[in-house]
């Protein structure tokens, strides 16, 4: 089943409840369905982090966290899927969304460097915000609901194929006694 394959890389809920940083959430730490492992929790988890992920701001993981207690699906797994975006795959990721705001909105192509400063902040990023904020939610819905449908699909698909070979063993062990 599907929840095999996920409970192996999601850490286990007693462990995650037991860490010292996380001692001020104790209470919401103990809702079930943070740590369920079924087909609403895995897709919708799948939809928050993945929508997040597209998103140019800081604090994703926070946010998915804040989005999976509200939506009471899997936590974990909405947090770790944040991790697309991640310092290697930011740049050519928040490009591509600019680019497609850019295309979406019918902005001109403007040349632009990247420093991290409050001076870039206040000159080019005012410049640049608009179609990199279009582009990445746009994006980032897209991906999100490509994610939950994909999972609902999945494991759809997975559940029905484990009826049908239990089925057909039940149909062999018949066929075998009675013959």
């Amino acid at each position: 089943m599907p929840r095999k394959y996920f409970k192996r890389w999601l850490p286990d809920p007693a462990d995650f409840r037991n860490r010292p940083a996380l001692a001020f959430m104790s209470n919401l730490l103990h809702d079930p369905n943070l740590f369920h492992l079924n087909r609403h929790s895995v897709s919708v988890a799948f939809l928050i982090g993945l929508f997040i992920a597209f998103l140019p701001i800081p604090g994703q993981m926070p946010l998915a966290a804040l989005f999976a207690f509200w939506l009471r699906c899997n936590m974990p797994l909405a947090v770790a899927l944040v991790w697309i975006s991640n310092p290697l795959t930011m740049p050519p990721l928040f490009y591509a969304t600019y680019e497609l705001g850019r295309w979406l909105l019918g902005s001109p192509k403007m040349a632009f460097t990247i420093e991290l400063s409050w001076e870039w902040l206040n000159t080019e990023f005012t410049r640049l915000w608009e179609p990199l904020l279009v582009g990445s939610v746009l994006t980032g819905v897209v991906m999100g609901t490509l994610g939950y449908v994909s999972i609902q699909l999945f494991w759809r698909w997975h559940v029905v194929r484990s009826w049908e070979r239990r089925k057909l063993r039940r149909e062999q062990a018949r066929h075998r006694s009675n013959g």
